[in-house]
């Protein structure tokens, strides 16, 4: 089976198969302000580590239907800063009632029962329910059709406490559950099932 999105019977098509197909995919629920500081939440699994000599991460927010960016990225294009907060079992329905549709100068946050932490070195605050954040600048946004591409360097990185071994300087990944993103247009994973392979010489 081939698929050709070009062809005008899988038009509309690219995202549901797609978005089933690349899975597991991280999450990425984005705090970001706008000019008058209001804070806006909102979750994207178009999301991942993209580098580390800098640390650099990338997000797509996408357009709105109509064709103007979403807060998200309208944001971060006002102040050049985000924070990206991971999504663990424990934060997973709090993350889904983010991306409700609010009317406008409602907080996500509130919403879903979430509590604004200040950041350290960017004006967004970050999550304080969230096993880890990354404190980012913009580098740059990429326009590609109706695709906004997001990449930011991560300047500070706050993680439970628990999840940090400081001898090793190294994650406990055993201790940390996040989720991942699965088929479209509601399936997510847990990721607590993991197999080691040791990479050959």
């Amino acid at each position: 089976m081939e698929l050709d999105f070009d062809l005008p019977e899988l038009a509309g098509r690219a995202y549901p198969v797609l978005a089933s197909l690349v899975t597991p995919r991280p999450i990425a629920l984005v705090t970001s302000i706008d000019a008058e500081g209001r804070v806006n939440a909102a979750p994207f699994s178009f999301f991942n580590l993209l580098g580390a000599n800098p640390p650099i991460c990338a997000f797509a927010p996408g357009d709105r239907p109509e064709g103007g960016p979403k807060d998200t990225a309208r944001n971060i294009r006002a102040t050049g800063e985000f924070v990206v907060n991971l999504v663990d079992e424990a934060l997973a329905e709090a993350m889904n009632l983010t991306a409700a549709a609010l009317p406008f100068g409602q907080s996500e946050l509130a919403h879903a029962g979430l509590t604004a932490a200040a950041s350290s070195v960017v004006k967004p605050p970050r999550i304080a329910e969230a096993p880890a954040s990354l404190e980012c600048e913009e580098w740059g946004t990429l326009r590609i059709g109706q695709n906004r591409v997001v990449v930011g360097l991560i300047k500070r990185v706050h993680v439970r406490e628990e999840l940090y071994d400081a001898p090793a300087r190294r994650i406990n990944t055993e201790k940390l559950a996040t989720i991942g993103r699965m088929a479209s247009p509601h399936w997510y994973c847990r990721t607590r099932d993991r197999f080691e392979m040791v990479r050959p010489d």
